[in-house]
């Protein structure tokens, strides 16, 4: 049973502030509690779950790890629209300075705010082998409960750096800086990149300027229909999908 000063700490850990403070952040759902238990386990605070996951899930990880809850509880400490089974309170991944780009494929995100784009980026990023992404200060934040569910678990896998994106761009001279732009090479006749960082903006606004001055080549989707724009973790998924 969860008291009320439990209840109401778990669900502070839904603002930035308090999960910036308790270094701690909140996963929901079989799927991705059983990814951040099996890949990161010394990770995990606590796990609270409905019986029916803890039986069924009895002798695969620490048995003290588990307070088994009601499904009132769980709708007061979750942060979906719908609770799905168990909740897991996880220490926050150690901050660290981006790696050189040299030898690596990374990318760079310029202001991406909304949580759903960062979270499906996060993916896709995880999908192709891509193990950090550079983002903007300015980008949504990393432990955002809509951030960590669109991950699907691959927030334990792929690494964020939050820098001042145009400051890190300007260090990495050694290597070639890709920026998705309305004009540029045709992805589609370019070769598969060995290494590089490849640039994608704003939702609304694109990439800054401060940005794109570092920038070495601008590179484009073709276009075949009047669509006015691509989402940017669209965008993402289709320039990674033919140059990595």
């Amino acid at each position: 049973m969860l008291g009320k000063t439990k209840t109401k700490y778990i669900q502070s850990l839904g603002q930035k502030k308090h999960r910036d403070d308790e270094r701690l952040f909140i996963a929901e759902g079989p799927k991705i509690v059983a990814e951040m238990l099996e890949t990161v386990p010394g990770s995990i605070s606590q796990v609270y779950a409905l019986s029916s996951w803890a039986r069924e899930n009895e002798g695969r990880y620490n048995a003290s790890l588990v307070t088994e809850v009601s499904e009132d509880e769980l709708s007061k400490i979750s942060q979906l629209h719908t609770p799905n089974q168990v909740l897991a309170v996880i220490r926050q991944f150690p901050s660290s300075a981006p790696p050189p780009a040299k030898g690596n494929i990374i990318l760079a995100l310029d202001t991406i705010q909304d949580p759903g784009n960062l979270g499906t980026i996060i993916r896709i990023a995880d999908w192709f082998g891509i193990a950090h992404i550079v983002c903007s200060h300015e980008c949504a934040d990393l432990y955002n409960p809509k951030v960590v569910q669109s991950t699907m678990g691959s927030i334990a896998r792929v690494q964020l750096h939050y820098t001042s994106l145009p400051a890190w761009l300007a260090t990495q001279k050694e290597t070639r800086i890709y920026a998705a732009a309305l004009e540029g090479q045709d992805i589609t006749k370019m070769n598969t990149l060995i290494e590089g960082i490849i640039v994608i903006g704003n939702e609304s606004k694109g990439i800054s300027a401060p940005v794109m001055e570092q920038v070495n080549v601008r590179i484009t989707i073709p276009q075949k229909g009047k669509a006015e724009s691509l989402n940017a973790a669209v965008a993402a998924g289709i320039i990674v999908s033919h140059l990595v």
